[in-house]
């Protein structure tokens, strides 16, 4: 079913600001979500949000917290074999990628993307953390913004009680990091983009550090 998503078409429909409300309901309802640094989130242009992962709803929540804007999520192809998953992630501007098997496809979609002036939100880790702190990233985010040439902003989800029902949930939106700062260019390499990568992460972690909001 994945293979029938239509990587030609690169928009932003109104379903996604037509579900916010049952959006916000479910994630109010779920857990007692707190939202801190919106200040942080530009009003427009492209850029990467790039997060740690602790829970499959993060997407949601993390796009709850964005009240003017709407992201672009990777999700994992395998979900898009529900026919109705697929419908769903794509009305929300969700789209599929392979894992593990540099999926150009996708991974130019995603330079569009934040070409085009979007957000685009990524898990650098590139699955969900065992152990609910921030992991090692991948250098698929810095291979994105080298393309792009993106400003990341960085973001961390918290919970100190592995996010079990009406548990405290925290949503931390950190400074842009401006490209320039990445220290990529046009003939960066593997080392580069791990370095890079590594910075990205390296300011998740300080913002996951920073634990719930008072």
């Amino acid at each position: 079913m994945a293979d029938k998503f239509d990587y030609s078409r690169l928009k932003e429909g109104k379903f996604y600001d037509f579900m916010r409300p049952l959006g916000r309901l479910v994630v109010r309802k779920t857990w007692k979500v707190a939202y801190t640094g919106q200040e942080h989130i530009p009003a427009e242009g492209g850029l990467i949000l790039a997060c740690n992962h602790l829970h499959a709803m993060d997407p949601l929540v993390i796009a709850m917290g964005i009240p003017d804007r709407q992201l672009h999520f990777m999700a994992k192809k395998e979900l898009y074999d529900n026919w109705i998953v697929n419908k769903l992630f794509t009305a929300v501007n969700a789209f599929p990628i392979v894992r593990g098997s540099g999926d150009k496809t996708a991974f130019n979609y995603a330079v569009r993307v934040v070409k085009e002036g979007y957000i685009l939100g990524i898990f650098p880790e590139g699955t969900r953390s065992k152990t609910g702190e921030p992991g090692t990233a991948k250098s698929g985010v810095a291979l994105i913004a080298k393309e792009a040439q993106a400003d990341i902003l960085p973001v961390s989800v918290y919970s100190s009680d592995k996010l079990k029902k009406h548990t405290k949930y925290t949503v931390r939106f950190g400074e842009v990091i401006p490209f320039a700062s990445l220290g990529l260019h046009e003939d960066s390499g593997k080392t580069e983009l791990k370095e890079a990568s590594q910075m990205i992460m390296a300011q998740v972690r300080a913002l996951w550090e920073e634990g719930h909001c008072e």
